[in-house]
C-alpha cells in the first residue's frame, strides 16, 4: 500500500490487537475461549477500542514534519495510551508492550504514507529514524507510563529501576533518550530488545512468517497462532525468564519448536499438540504467560496490515 491517512493507520493497528488476542489456541495466553483469572478476553477487546485514537493521533504527529528542537516525539503518546488501556476495561495492564511497538509504529507509518511510500522497507526505515528522534524527555514519559501499569517493569537494570525515584533524575542529568535506556535492558527484555535493533523480529521473523503461514493454510487463525509459535521458538518468551527463569523460557521454546515441525496449529497432530502446551502453561495461573511473545505476534501483524495484509 502506497499511503494511508491517520484513520486507516489507526484502524490497521486496532485490527492487528484484534487479530492478535483472537488467535486460537495462541498457548498461555488469554485468547477468545480462554481466561485468566483477573483478565478476559474481552479486557484485551476494550483495550483495541480505547487505543485507535492514539495509534490516529501518532499517525497524524509522523504525517507533519518533525521540527528540529522537538522535546516529545512518542513519550508523551505512549502515557496516554497506558492511560486510556486503563481507563476503558477492568482486567489491568493488558497491553503495555504492544502500546510500546505500537506507537512508534503508528508515527512511522504516517511517515511513510507523507513521503509516498508505504512499503515493509520503508516502514522499517522510517521507524528506524522515528526512534532516534527520541529524547530523554520522552524516556521520562515512559518510564512514568510503565510505573502506573507495570510496577514489575521491563526487566530493569540496577541503575535505572523503574520503581526508584532516582532514575528519573538520573535520565535528566544524563540526557538518557529511550534507545540508550532501553540497550540497557535489552538482554533481559524482547521488547527493549526492538527498540535498539529496529524491530528485528516483527521484520525479519513475525512479519515473513505471518505472511508465509497464510498463503499456505489460507488461514488468519492458523497465521496467527503460527506466527506466535515461530516467534517463541526462535525467542525464548523475556516475561516467562523473569517469573520462573530461563531454564524454563527454554524448555517451552522448545516445545514450541516442536509443533512447528508437525505445521503447527494447521495439521491435527499439531493443533492437538498446542491445545497441550496451552494447558501445561496454564498449570500455574498466569506465571509461564508468553507475553512478550503475544506483543512481538502484535507488531508483526500491525505490519503485515499496514502494508496491504486483509483478513
Amino acid at each position: 500500500m502506497s499511503v494511508m491517512q491517520p484513520d486507516q493507520i489507526a484502524s490497521a493497528l486496532q485490527l492487528a490487537m484484534l487479530l492478535e488476542v483472537s488467535g486460537y489456541p495462541k498457548p498461555g495466553n488469554v485468547h477468545r475461549t480462554r481466561d485468566f483469572k483477573n483478565t478476559r478476553f474481552e479486557h484485551f477487546l476494550a483495550s483495541a477500542s480505547a487505543l485507535h485514537p492514539i495509534w490516529r493521533m501518532g499517525a497524524q504527529r509522523g504525517l507533519n514534519p518533525f521540527i528540529g528542537d522537538r522535546r516529545l516525539v512518542f513519550g508523551d503518546l505512549i502515557l496516554k495510551a497506558c492511560r486510556e488501556m486503563m481507563k476503558w476495561q477492568r482486567g489491568g495492564n493488558t497491553s503495555l508492550g504492544i502500546i510500546l511497538l505500537l506507537t512508534p509504529i503508528s508515527l512511522a507509518a504516517g511517515l511513510s504514507s507523507r513521503l509516498g511510500r508505504l512499503t515493509v522497507t520503508a516502514l522499517r526505515e522510517n521507524l528506524s529514524k522515528i526512534l532516534g528522534l527520541g529524547t530523554y524527555h520522552d524516556t521520562l514519559y515512559i518510564y512514568k507510563a510503565i510505573r502506573e501499569v507495570s510496577p514489575g517493569g521491563l526487566g530493569e537494570t540496577a541503575e535505572l529501576d523503574v520503581t526508584d525515584e532516582g532514575s528519573l533524575e538520573k535520565i535528566v542529568e544524563r540526557k538518557l533518550d529511550p534507545i540508550k535506556v532501553f540497550r540497557m535492558s535489552a538482554s533481559r527484555d524482547s521488547i527493549s530488545r526492538e527498540w535498539v535493533t529496529d524491530f528485528s523480529l516483527t521484520f525479519t521473523t513475525g512479519y515473513p512468517t505471518f505472511i508465509k503461514e497464510f498463503e499456505e493454510y489460507g488461514d488468519v487463525n492458523v497465521a496467527v497462532v503460527n506466527t506466535f509459535l515461530k516467534i517463541l521458538a526462535v525467542n525464548p518468551d523475556t516475561l516467562i525468564a523473569r517469573k520462573t527463569g530461563f531454564k524454563v523460557a527454554l524448555k517451552v521454546s522448545r516445545t514450541a519448536e516442536r509443533i512447528l515441525r508437525e505445521g503447527g496449529v494447521g495439521t491435527p497432530k499439531g493443533f492437538r499438540m498446542t491445545m497441550r502446551l496451552d494447558d501445561m502453561l496454564r498449570s500455574r495461573g498466569n506465571l509461564l504467560n508468553p507475553g512478550a511473545t503475544a506483543d512481538l505476534t502484535c507488531s508483526s501483524i500491525g505490519v503485515a496490515v499496514l502494508t496491504g495484509f486483509k483478513p
